[in-house]
C-alpha cells in the first residue's frame, strides 16, 4: 500500500523536526520546504496526499501559496498552520477553501488526527460503518421474528433506511447485498402484518396507526392557530428515504419541530390515498358522500380533480370554525413560480395546501423514458435525482421565503413507491384496472402467495364496482403481469418504481412539521 505523502511548508521548518520524525515513525512520508515558492515547485514536480502550509512565510504567504496550489489541483487537502487567531484570517482561509486550520503551537497528536481525518476518513468511516451494521444486522434479524406492532414496524423501517443511506456511501458491495436481503425479509414480514391487521385498522381507528383519511383531523387541525399561517406541502409519491435526503436541505432554513411516520391506506395510489387525505374520508365514504365527484377505477377522466372541494368539505365538517384556506396544485415549473409570486397573499390564510407532483412524474418518467431509467438506475440514483430536483425547484425558493416569516410548514406525502423486481401472473377481464401493484375486478385469477386479497371491498372501506368485485394487492416487490404479453411487460416494467400495493416503502411515509430558525 502506498505511503501517505505529505508536503510541509514552514519558514521555521527546522523547529518542526520532532514532529516530522513522529509522523515518519507512524509510516508517513514527509517532504519539507521553507517557503511558498518552493512549495509550489515541489507540488508541480511530485504527488502529495496532503499539504501543511504556514500562514506567515516570507515571499508567498500561506494563503497565496494555497491559491496557486488549488488552481493547479483543487482536490488536494490543504491545512493552514498559523499563530494568528484573528477572525479575518480564519474567514479568509475558509473562503479560500482550506480543508483544516491549526493554531500554533501544534502538538504531534493534533497533527496526526488532522492527517487521519483528511486522508483516511473514508477508510475509517467504511470500517466503522460496516462493523456497526454487522452488529445491528443480528439485532434487526431477531426483531423481525417478533410480533411487532405498527409503531415498532415504523422504527424498523427507519432503521433500515438509516443503514441504506449510510451504506450507500461505502464501496462494499457485500454490505449492500446483505442489506437488500434484510429489506426483502422485512417486507415479507411486513406484508403478513398488514394482511392480518388492515381490515381492523380501517374500521377501528382507535387501535390503528394514523391513516391517510385521519391525517388532517389528528395532525393538522390541532396545530392551526389564528396568528400563524400553516403551509401544508404534499410532495406526491415521496418515500421516507427521499424525505430524509431533502430534509438535510430544509433544516438549513427551518427547525424540525416534529417528525412522525403515518400509514397510507390501500391502495397506495394517488386517487385513493390523496383524496382520502383531503376529504378526511375512506374511499367508500367518499363514494357515498360525493357520488358525482368520486371517480372509480373504470370511470373516465381524472381521478384527483376535486381535492379542493374535498378539503373545503373536511374543513367545514371537522374543523367547525371559519377558516381562510387555499389549495394549489403545482404540476409545472411555471405554476411553481406563480406560487412563489403569490406568497404574500397566501400569508393572509390560516391554512395553505400546496401539492407538488414532481416526484410522482419522475417515477412515471423513469418507467417511460430510457434516459431517466439510466439516470435513476438504482435506489441511490433515484434519491439523488429527487434531491437535484428539490435543490433547483421553486418549492425550495418558496421554503426559503417562508423561513423569514412567522409560519408553520408541514412536509408530507400521500404514498411511497417500490422498485419492482418479481413478475406475478394475473388474469382479469377487460375492465380490470391497469395499475401494476393492485387490481380490482371480477373473476380475477392470480398467484395466492403474491397477493393480499380483499373479496368484500366494503370490509376495507373500498367501493365495490360489481357484486363480485375483488381487490388484490401485490406484496413485497412483485408486480402484476398478464400471461399473454408476459415477456413484453417484464422487459418494460422490471426494475421500475411502482405504487399501489403493500410494502414498507409505499405504506410507511413521512409527516414533518417545521418552524423557522
Amino acid at each position: 500500500m502506498q505511503k501517505t505523502h505529505i508536503l510541509w511548508a514552514d519558514d521555521e521548518i527546522d523547529f518542526l523536526k520532532p514532529h516530522i520524525l513522529f509522523l515518519e515513525s507512524k509510516g508517513y512520508k514527509v517532504d519539507t520546504v521553507n517557503n511558498g515558492n518552493d512549495a509550489v515547485e515541489a507540488f508541480k514536480n511530485g504527488f502529495f496526499h496532503l499539504i501543511f502550509l504556514d500562514e506567515n512565510m516570507p515571499g508567498l504567504t500561506g494563503l497565496e501559496t494555497l491559491a496557486i496550489i488549488k488552481s493547479i489541483n483543487p482536490t488536494v487537502p490543504i491545512v493552514l498552520v498559523t499563530k494568528n487567531e484573528e477572525e479575518h484570517v480564519m474567514e479568509d482561509a475558509i473562503g479560500s477553501k482550506i480543508d483544516d486550520y491549526l493554531i500554533k503551537p501544534v502538538n504531534p497528536k493534533q497533527i496526526l488526527m488532522t492527517i487521519k481525518k483528511l486522508t483516511e476518513n473514508k477508510r475509517i468511516v467504511n470500517e466503522k460503518t460496516s462493523m456497526a451494521y454487522q452488529q445491528d444486522f443480528r439485532n434487526l434479524g431477531m426483531i423481525l421474528n417478533d410480533d411487532l406492532d405498527f409503531n415498532q414496524w415504523s422504527e424498523v423501517y427507519k432503521k433500515l433506511v438509516y443503514w441504506e443511506l449510510s451504506l450507500e456511501k461505502l464501496d462494499d458491495n457485500n454490505m449492500h447485498e446483505i442489506l437488500t436481503m434484510q429489506k426483502s425479509e422485512a417486507n415479507m414480514q411486513f406484508s403478513k402484518f398488514v394482511e392480518n391487521n388492515y381490515i381492523n385498522w380501517i374500521n377501528r381507528p382507535e387501535n390503528a396507526p394514523i391513516l391517510s383519511h385521519q391525517l388532517f383531523k389528528k395532525k393538522v387541525f390541532p396545530v392551526l392557530e389564528d396568528e400563524i399561517s400553516t403551509f401544508f406541502v404534499l410532495i406526491d409519491n415521496l418515500r421516507f428515504d427521499q424525505w430524509k435526503i431533502i430534509n438535510e436541505v430544509i433544516t438549513d432554513y427551518f427547525r424540525l419541530e416534529e417528525e412522525i411516520n403515518y400509514f397510507s391506506i390501500l391502495p397506495t395510489a394517488t386517487q385513493y390515498a390523496r383524496n382520502a387525505i383531503f376529504s378526511g374520508l375512506t374511499p367508500l365514504e367518499m363514494e357515498k358522500r360525493f357520488p358525482k365527484l368520486w371517480q372509480n377505477d373504470e370511470d373516465e377522466g381524472g381521478k384527483n380533480l376535486y381535492e379542493d372541494k374535498f378539503l373545503d368539505d373536511q374543513v367545514k365538517r371537522l374543523y367547525r370554525k371559519p377558516i381562510k384556506h387555499s389549495y394549489t396544485k403545482v404540476l409545472t415549473l411555471e405554476q411553481g413560480k406563480d406560487v412563489l409570486d403569490n406568497l404574500g397573499n397566501l400569508m393572509h390564510n390560516q391554512l395553505n395546501v400546496l401539492v407538488y407532483n414532481f416526484v410522482d412524474m419522475l417515477s412515471h418518467a423513469r418507467t417511460d423514458s430510457s434516459m431517466i431509467r439510466e439516470l435513476a438506475n438504482d435506489e441511490a440514483a433515484y434519491r439523488s435525482l429527487t434531491l437535484s430536483w428539490f435543490e433547483h425547484s421553486p418549492l425550495l425558493e418558496t421554503l426559503k421565503w417562508l423561513s423569514q416569516k412567522k409560519v408553520r410548514v408541514i412536509i408530507t406525502t400521500d404514498h411511497g413507491t417500490i422498485r419492482v423486481k418479481k413478475p406475478s401472473k394475473i388474469v382479469g377481464d377487460r375492465n380490470t384496472n391497469t395499475n401494476l401493484r393492485y387490481k380490482q375486478g371480477k373473476n380475477l385469477n392470480y398467484i395466492e402467495k403474491d397477493v393480499f386479497t380483499i373479496k368484500n371491498p366494503h370490509d376495507a372501506q373500498l367501493p365495490k364496482l360489481h357484486v363480485s368485485s375483488t381487490y388484490v394487492f401485490a406484496k413485497e416487490d412483485s408486480y402484476f403481469v398478464y400471461p399473454n404479453n408476459y415477456n413484453q411487460f417484464v422487459n418494460y416494467f422490471n426494475g421500475t418504481f411502482q405504487h399501489g400495493g403493500i410494502s414498507l416503502e409505499e405504506m410507511i411515509i413521512p409527516f414533518a412539521t417545521y418552524l423557522p430558525k
